[in-house]
């Protein structure tokens, strides 16, 4: 049985279905990520589970028990906000004790339990500094232990680290990840960063329109898709339209508006419509200057595709190209760049071949 189970959930403001019948199981445990749009519904869900918004359909169960109408305050749940909300005229240890203090904790456990805390997240020597004291990963920590500091079964997130630059969001999450992994407790986090989603979740739930569009692992949802909504939005993609031909050996012949005829690997399911889209991530797409040394690798046909480099976006550890094809579409390659020097580069208006294999594209049918 999961820890938590979101059932048939609905939320409405006004005419706007901000959640819309959403179901979803939490396993004890786990890092979920909610990932999505800003205004797809993820922080109303939050909030929901939080008590800080009513659902108007469905059911909220911790652990087999309805928690859909208990009061935020009586429900094993605690929220870590987004601008952290501490209390500017308390020092870090009294913002820590603020919910132990309104929980009625005695004296001597409150205090052994904020220096738990302040342990937890590092803060030792800074107890007595005011938030406008501390640096924005130290506020950030102060906010984290405080949320922690009750001991709930669920730890809400939302957004935590939007606030902070690129090198401190990346060692925080880190930091984030380890806790969680340390206190066995179960972490949702609401975030509109992929990479974020991708770094720190065990599963990831992409919502659109108050809907959840796919539930699976970070590696799933980037390589296998199950719509061209979710390819589109997680990573970058080429995607090109086209018609299914006659294939054989579990592969199918697309004839494309734009790239001419793509072997693609068959789809785990039968494909039912005719007209699909091959994706293609750009890292899968590989160029020379004249193309492999066959066009087959081991027993897999390879697609090649010739053009001209268009734009090229040194990103230090990989280089993005944009070949413009002979038929009139863009394709995009990334490449790592694995030479110090510009060797292996290639540059705008140079002639190259793009290619991949079947097994590097992935047929959708929606």
């Amino acid at each position: 049985m999961p820890l938590l189970r979101i059932d048939g959930v609905a939320k409405r403001f006004g005419a706007v279905r901000a959640v819309d019948r959403l179901s979803l199981d939490i396993r004890r445990g786990e890092f979920f990520a909610l990932l999505g749009p800003s205004g797809c519904g993820k922080t109303t869900l939050l909030r929901m589970l939080a008590g800080f918004e009513t659902p108007d359909e469905g059911a909220i169960l911790l652990g087999g028990d309805d928690i859909a109408q208990v009061l935020p305050h009586q429900r094993p749940v605690n929220m870590m906000f987004q601008n952290y909300a501490l209390f500017p005229h308390l020092s870090v240890r009294d913002n820590i004790a603020f919910g132990l203090k309104r929980a009625r904790m005695p004296r001597a456990e409150i205090a052994t339990r904020v220096a738990e805390m302040v342990a937890l997240v590092r803060l030792e020597g800074l107890e007595k500094r005011k938030p406008d004291q501390l640096s924005g990963g130290q506020r950030q920590r102060v906010a984290l232990a405080r949320s922690l500091a009750r001991r709930p079964e669920i730890l809400l997130l939302d957004e935590p680290l939007a606030a902070l630059d690129k090198k401190l969001r990346e060692s925080t999450q880190v930091e984030l990840m380890e806790l969680q992994r340390r206190l066995g407790m179960t972490f949702i986090i609401v975030t509109h960063d992929q990479e974020e989603a991708m770094t720190m979740a065990d599963r990831i739930g992409v919502m659109d329109q108050g809907r959840l569009e796919q539930v699976a692992t970070p590696r799933k949802l980037y390589e296998a898709p199950n719509s061209r909504w979710v390819a589109e939005f997680v990573g970058d993609i080429n995607m090109l339209e086209g018609e299914v031909g006659p294939g054989d050996a579990g592969r199918l012949a697309i004839a494309t508006k734009d790239a001419g005829t793509i072997v693609a690997a068959a789809p785990p399911d039968p494909v039912k419509q005719a007209l699909v889209f091959v994706a293609i991530r750009p890292e899968k797409v590989k160029l020379s200057r004249r193309g492999p040394a066959s066009d087959t690798a081991g027993t897999h046909t390879i697609n090649r595709l010739e053009g001209i480099v268009i734009e090229v976006s040194y990103l230090g550890g990989f280089t993005t190209y944009k070949v413009k094809l002979d038929s009139g579409a863009v394709l995009k390659s990334s490449m790592a760049n694995t030479a110090r020097l510009d060797v292996d580069a290639y540059s705008v208006t140079q002639r190259v071949v793009a290619w991949f294999t079947p097994d590097d594209c992935v047929v959708l049918e929606q």
